[in-house]
């Protein structure tokens, strides 16, 4: 893709709609196998291993278990056939900006069917901090002051505008959200001095830190929003493996499994059913 970056620059803090185009670095083709999303699939990859991160659902949220000290990226593929920005944000921050987030601000934008790793806090056009998974006090929000949002990724999408063409806005779920990602994130924790547990569990909270700078090639391009609100708003909460067994969302390590009243016979077995008779 061709862009212009003087133009580009000129509307994009101008107009107010900042927006970052995806250079060359885009992700593979395949289809992530845990995602959230339905205008856009969005996973996690764990960048030191290679694996994706499973997307485990509880309490009508979805969740990953973060390892301590591990890199890691936010991985977007655009499912649309047209452009849309996503307003991505780590606990509470914006990824490319450092502001405290809301879905007003700079984000990337796709290209019909892109997908792009977005691999840490954006430093310039040609380079980021990588994201790590690591403690509470060392996580970037924390040390910014901004500690009451670790735990959460948000990527607010957004369709673009399409000159002399008058689309009306549909229903989304993205009004019932809060008016930011950042308030759209999970409550704080509670006051360490609740219980010696809570202070452990606070103590141990996993949040994402200002790692290492890397070459990662974007350039900016004007992008008009088709509406004030997003269509999408996907939330993924995360922490340690240990503290989502704490919290329940993932099952205790060696709980027993529900008693099976035929534990030596093989699966049932389904075959193809006859179709319904003719009359």
């Amino acid at each position: 893709m061709n862009f212009q970056p003087k133009l580009a620059r000129r509307a994009l803090w101008k107009a107010g709609f900042a927006a970052l185009a995806l250079g060359l670095t885009a992700c593979s083709s395949a289809a992530p196998a845990q995602r959230v999303g339905s205008l856009a699939d969005v996973s996690v990859l764990d960048r030191d291993t290679g694996e994706r991160l499973e997307i485990i659902r509880h309490g009508g949220e979805a969740w990953i278990a973060g390892r301590p000290g591990a890199r890691y990226a936010i991985v977007v593929r655009n499912r649309t056939g047209a452009r849309v920005l996503a307003v991505t944000a780590v606990d509470g921050v914006n990824v490319v900006s450092g502001e405290t987030a809301a879905w007003s601000q700079t984000g990337y934008v796709f290209g019909a069917q892109q997908g792009y790793e977005i691999t840490g806090w954006r430093k310039s056009q040609g380079e980021v901090a990588a994201f790590t998974f690591t403690a509470l006090p060392d996580a970037y929000a924390s040390r910014t002051g901004r500690p009451a949002h670790v735990g959460v990724i948000g990527v607010a999408l957004f369709r673009e505008r399409m000159a002399a063409v008058t689309l009306p806005y549909p229903a989304s779920a993205a009004r019932e959200a809060a008016g930011s990602l950042a308030d759209a994130a999970p409550a704080p924790a509670a006051p360490a001095a609740a219980s010696p547990m809570h202070e452990r569990r606070a103590d141990a909270k996993l949040g994402t830190g200002h790692g290492p700078r890397e070459v990662s090639q974007v350039a900016q391009t004007a992008f008009e929003r088709r509406a004030s609100e997003p269509d999408e708003v996907i939330r993924i909460r995360y922490d340690s493996r240990d503290n989502l067994i704490a919290l329940g969302v993932l099952p205790r390590e060696g709980a027993p499994r529900p008693p099976n009243p035929f534990p030596d016979s093989p699966a049932v077995s389904r075959y193809v059913p006859d179709p319904p008779p003719r009359y």
